[in-house]
């Protein structure tokens, strides 16, 4: 008991015994003989991290997810796999358990092919009637969309239309049918209901019937201002890239353009997400809604790095930081500007965390760009942040690469301290010239209020227009409704103010 209290441990329960998973799988059982204690007995060998595992209905595979890639690498995200233990059918466990793949870390995926497993959760009984398939939603490129993949054989397919650029996520299953929800940035949430299509022969083609919502239907004012918009998923290619790079890093990454009538004239947005490793989806934002009400285009740039687009492509920013994004939001921007969608001249950027590094990046890498910009607690200087947050190894990581992990220190030498000084955004703040809003946690752990107040201070004294907002009780995310409402209101009054003709 006193060695569980020192981790977090999560529970499964299984033909009388007790699954516990954090880093790893452990079996809970009691030992035969009276008077002894119980056992702890490790299931998964050498790899380096497991969750969220699931029986078999028969009770032949223990199933679970693996978060190895991004443990191994140092990575706080990364592309997972999917392992399973074949299980004893008579319950008893007699030397080793061996581990075996059922989906593995996709590192370079073909042009529309399954580009690897990126699952935040798994339903409670995810199993179709045979038994063997598993239901889970996952990151594909811009998209989230709904897989089902066969334990026994390993293969995946996708379940929700291959056709369409909105994103899924499956609710429940109803024996072989499938409750999921599926959205756009400029669609409302809507509930579909799943069934394979008994009238082809061809494998794992699902019909999709909408079911009503018992929900109040949006104002007809609402509904026009939706029906007034269109969006596109857009592959950019990456320009000048390195051969030293490797080749799921030379695809092409993605960004959705939202735009309304006049988009040609329109002033446009570039939207940036955190992370890095993480995604904008193209499902429904009521943010993201709040600012194209306004009359903005949108480009939600999801630079390399980003999840959904295979492991090569995410680990080739680690050291890279404050260069590879900084160039794929430029190349995505120039991307719109020369097929004429956009004004060049009326264009702001957003971002929060990394995005807000990247944000701060771009106003002093590309000072001609952007009139207005906004940042959510962004990191912008890593040689401050480095000694204030609670994951100084992400700093690491971010500007060393995989090297990080090995040369991690809570007391970094001098040399250290200036590369992430020259990696960071605060190294270029004597060219920014952009008017600047700044949406600050004070109870920010993850990237301290100090990083944003000291590059704030710094832009003030340059004589840039800046204005600073501190949330008293917020975190990281700034994710209290209130927070967030107020965030965007004053985010959408900011970019007015500099981007109205």
């Amino acid at each position: 008991a006193a060695w569980l209290t020192k981790h977090r441990f999560f529970f499964s329960f299984f033909q009388g015994k007790v699954i516990l998973f954090s880093d790893y799988l452990f079996l809970f059982c009691n030992s035969s003989n009276k008077g002894d204690t119980a056992a702890l007995v490790k299931l998964t060998a050498d790899l380096s991290s497991a969750f969220f595992p699931r029986f078999s209905p028969d009770g032949k595979y223990l199933v679970f997810i693996s978060a190895k890639s991004a443990v191994d690498s140092g990575a706080h995200n990364a592309t997972n796999s999917m392992h399973k233990i074949d299980w004893p059918t008579d319950g008893k466990l007699e030397g080793s358990l061996s581990v075996s793949d059922v989906v593995p870390t996709v590192m370079s995926p073909q042009d529309g092919c399954f580009p690897g497993m990126y699952c935040s959760g798994l339903l409670r009984f995810p199993w179709l009637s045979d038994g063997r398939t598993m239901i889970l939603s996952s990151a594909w490129g811009s998209k989230e969309v709904i897989l089902s993949i066969n334990v026994a054989s390993g293969e995946v397919s996708r379940v929700s239309p291959q056709d369409s650029d909105y994103s899924w996520n499956v609710l429940a299953l109803d024996n072989n049918n499938i409750l999921a929800v599926s959205s756009s940035l400029v669609t409302l949430p809507q509930m579909y209901y799943g069934f394979e299509d008994s009238h082809t022969d061809k494998p794992c083609q699902w019909d999709w019937q909408e079911i009503s919502s018992p929900f109040p239907k949006p104002s007809d004012k609402v509904s026009s201002l939706l029906a007034d918009h269109k969006f596109s998923v857009i592959k950019i290619p990456v320009s000048n890239p390195s051969d030293k790079l490797p080749d799921g890093a030379k695809l092409p990454f993605e960004a959705i353009f939202v735009s309304g009538k006049d988009s040609a004239s329109s002033p446009t947005i570039v939207v940036l997400h955190g992370g890095p490793h993480s995604v904008y989806p193209s499902s429904y934002s009521r943010s993201l809604a709040f600012l194209y009400a306004q009359g903005y285009n949108l480009l939600v740039v999801n630079y390399r790095g980003s999840l959904g687009f295979g492991e090569e492509a995410l680990q080739s920013l680690p050291g890279n930081i404050g260069s590879q994004d900084v160039n794929d939001v430029l190349t995505a921007l120039d991307f719109v500007k020369k097929r004429g969608l956009i004004d060049a001249s009326r264009v702001a950027v957003v971002g929060g965390s990394h995005g807000g590094f990247l944000t701060t990046h771009l106003i002093g890498q590309a000072p001609e760009t952007f009139v207005a910009a906004a940042a959510r607690n962004p990191v912008c200087n890593l040689q401050l942040m480095v000694g204030t947050t609670d994951i100084p190894d992400w700093c690491f990581l971010e500007v060393y690469g995989k090297e990080g992990k090995n040369c991690f220190t809570e007391s970094p030498l001098a040399d250290t301290l200036t590369q992430f000084y020259q990696k960071s955004p605060i190294s270029h703040i004597s060219k920014v010239k952009t008017p600047t809003l700044f949406l600050l946690g004070a109870k920010d752990l993850r990237v301290p209020v100090s990083n944003g107040l000291q590059y704030a201070r710094a832009l003030k004294e340059r004589g840039v227009d800046t204005k600073i907002i501190v949330f008293p009780e917020d975190i990281h995310g700034l994710d209290k409704p209130q927070s967030d409402f107020e965030s965007f209101l004053n985010i959408g009054v900011w970019f007015k103010k500099y981007m109205s003709k």
